[in-house]
């Protein structure tokens, strides 16, 4: 079963590059962050007519999740429990059904800049709610996989220049320990299962030629229970993809468990 996480930027922006994406990698499940697109404008049937299963939460103009399947959902829920007034659409979850049943939890984590601020005070508690969830999630020992653009770098050596980063919120201490106290329950960070070592990116900005110069950072992960990552076979990030027509400024991040 192959897992795959790609924030598309825009799924209007995206319309040609995802579905030729698909079509190369092949993933049984994507979960897909920044759609900016309402649930009723989402052109699920691009994707229907690709074999997939199409959940949204979306959200007008930015956010917006979603979770493509080739396998069958069920138990669909939106949104991150632990606050009901928080209106921004982050969160989706499903369990892919198969002789092997596996829970994806679909994450678009807040950016949190500028720092300090109301938008990083949103960023911290919104990671002490996922930490919540996580911990019911571990309760129930049913395989899980927490996989998104986390907008965390967690380490120096997941950038190519991290002292340009020291005062962002994606760098900042407190970003870091809360995505640490994430692992340290129990968690595996899949790629580092597999690749430990640096110059291992997922996203180069727009600007200032980050691409052409390889300055990038990791901050898509895919972070597996113990019952999954006991079917960890292989991890990959499509690299090549930021280089296409019309990129996103993250790429696709995937993992492979065992059927």
């Amino acid at each position: 079963m192959k897992l795959a996480t790609f924030n598309i930027n825009g799924i209007k922006a995206r319309i040609e590059a995802l579905p030729a994406w698909l079509d190369n990698a092949k993933p049984d499940v994507v979960c897909l962050q920044e759609i900016k697109s309402l649930d009723e404008g989402f052109p699920r049937e691009v994707f229907e007519g690709l074999g997939y299963q199409v959940e949204t939460h979306g959200q007008k103009g930015f956010n917006g999740v979603a979770i493509l399947s080739k396998l069958a959902l069920s138990d669909v829920r939106r949104g991150l429990p632990g606050d009901d007034t928080d209106e921004q659409a982050r969160w989706i979850e499903a369990v892919v059904d198969g002789p092997r049943p596996v829970r994806v939890c679909g994450l678009y984590l807040p950016n949190g800049n500028p720092a300090p601020g109301p938008k990083y005070d949103y960023k911290l508690a919104w990671m002490t709610r996922m930490e919540g969830r996580i911990r019911d999630l571990l309760a129930s020992e049913e395989p899980f996989v927490c996989l998104g653009d986390y907008n965390v770098i967690p380490q120096a050596m997941d950038a190519a220049k991290p002292e340009n980063w020291v005062t962002d919120a994606l760098y900042l201490p407190q970003s870091r320990e809360a995505f640490r106290r994430m692992l340290n329950l129990g968690l595996t960070d899949a790629i580092r299962a597999r690749q430990p070592g640096p110059g291992i990116y997922t996203f180069w900005d727009y600007q200032a030629g980050a691409w052409e110069r390889n300055n990038g950072i990791r901050i898509d992960h895919l972070l597996l229970s113990p019952q999954a990552a006991d079917r960890l076979e292989e991890t990959g990030i499509d690299k090549a993809v930021r280089g296409g027509d019309k990129p996103s400024d993250h790429v696709p991040v995937w993992v492979r468990l065992a059927a």
